[in-house]
Order: structure tokens, then sequence, then C-alpha cells
């Protein structure tokens, strides 16, 4: 514990490490303030793609936790910024949240239902059979598939839900294509995270609720990786991985704890 503690950066989770949808994990709180009171370098890096950077800062702040918010990365981010890099300026037909749209749009990737470039999928409540079967149509028209991250579930305060890996799935069980995911553990995210971070992978860790994800992208980026049992994976899940966290904490709260 004493030589994760002395890291220079952090990575971290949002969904099921600092909260559960709009409840703030125990010790959350005492963690922000330790990493602000170490002058720790940090970044929340989440694959959750419906919100903003300024979103999720707000969000934090109605749970009384003040972070600035170059702290925060999304999935959408790193989505938009793949795509733009692929094809400059092209168009997408998207099923997912605002922060997913604001995102393309600010990367001079437009909406378009008639005869898009890709087809994006991340998160969303608006998510019907209408829309799977738009999908589907463009990407038998040659579309390419892309979703915002490979996360099967997520973490709420009523439970487990269906994540972008799920929603995706009957698209590609359609079509017969395979989606491209761009969130962890996807390098791609993984090295701008590290880049907003300003810290290189040896002096750096990762702070995840998943093994599939979180824990894996640690172990593949060189950084130090911890597992807290307060969202998706439990120890007994954990166990069925061939690989491991080097740290399993109940949640973040004991990691500021002497």
């Amino acid at each position: 514990m004493r030589e994760f503690r002395n890291k220079a950066g952090y990575i971290c989770d949002m969904d099921g490490v600092i909260y559960h949808g709009d409840r703030l994990l125990p010790g959350a709180k005492e963690f922000v303030e330790w990493l602000y009171r170490e002058n720790k370098n940090f970044l929340f890096l989440t694959n959750a793609s419906g919100k903003t950077p300024k979103e999720l800062q707000q969000k934090l702040g109605r749970m009384g936790l003040d972070v600035d918010e170059k702290h925060f990365y999304t999935s959408a981010l790193a989505t938009a910024k793949f795509v733009s890099s692929q094809k400059p300026n092209c168009s997408a037909y998207v099923i997912g949240d605002p922060g997913l749209f604001l995102a393309l749009s600010e990367a001079g990737i437009t909406n378009n239902s008639v005869n898009p470039d890709y087809v994006i999928i991340g998160e969303t409540n608006n998510y019907n059979y209408e829309n799977i079967c738009q999908a589907v149509h463009h990407v038998q028209n040659g579309a390419k598939l892309v979703g915002t991250n490979t996360d099967l579930t997520g973490p709420t305060e009523q439970g487990i839900v269906p994540a972008c890996r799920a929603l995706i799935a009957p698209i590609e069980l359609t079509t017969g294509k395979q989606a491209y995911f761009v969130g962890k553990p996807n390098p791609l995210m993984m090295r701008t995270g590290l880049q907003l971070l300003g810290v290189h992978s040896q002096d750096a860790a990762i702070i995840g609720d998943r093994m599939d994800t979180d824990i894996i992208a640690g172990i593949e980026t060189g950084l130090d990786t911890c597992l807290v049992l307060s969202g998706v994976t439990s120890k007994t899940e954990m166990e069925g991985y061939p690989y491991r966290p080097r740290l399993i904490l109940n949640g973040v709260g004991d990691i500021p704890k002497s």
C-alpha cells in the first residue's frame, strides 16, 4: 500500500468507484481530498459516454466534491478522437446520450441517418427497436460499426444494468459485423489518459471496479493496479480471471487511511 500511495499519478474509474448513479460511495470524498492534499496528478477516466466532462464535474459538485473539469476524460471523447482521425469530417448515425453527440460534433462529425460513414453506439435510455433496425440497415450498407466501450454491464443504485456491449450485440448478431470498441481497455484511450495525466506509466496507478476493462487496461499499459469491490466485480468473480490486480480494496476510502 505504501508503494501505491507514493505513485505520482492516478487514473480512476467513476461508476462503481466514486458513485453509483447519484449516490456518492463511502470514502470517495476522503479519497479526492487526499489526492488534492498530496498534490497528486489524477484523471477520472470513464467508459461512460453519456455526459460531458463539464456535466461530470457538476455531478460531483452536487455530491459535495469540487473537482476541476480538466480531470475528466470520457469514452465519448476518445471515440470522437478516433473516428475523426480515421476519416476527418465524416458522418455517423449515433445511438447514445448528449455527451456522445456533443463530443462527435466538436470533432467535426455530423449526424447522418441516410448514408452515414459510421454507426456509433454508446449507453442511452433512448434505445429502441426502430434505432436497432436503422443501425442494422446502415451497417449492411457499408457503415463501419463503432462502440464507445466494451462494458457489458454497469452499476446503478438499483443494481446491474446493460451497458454498451449489450446494446450493440443485436446489431453485431444481425449483420455479422464485429464492432470496434474504443474505451478501456483499448490502448488508444489509455495512452491519451496518460498524456493528460502527465505521468509516465511506471509512476502511475489505475483504480477501478472491473477486471475486464480497468484492471486489464492497467496491466497491459504498465500501471500499478487496484481493484475496488464497490462496483461490478466481486472477489469471487475476480478469481475466475487469469490475471489479477496487485491490490484489492473494499473502496477508494481505504487508500487515504494510514
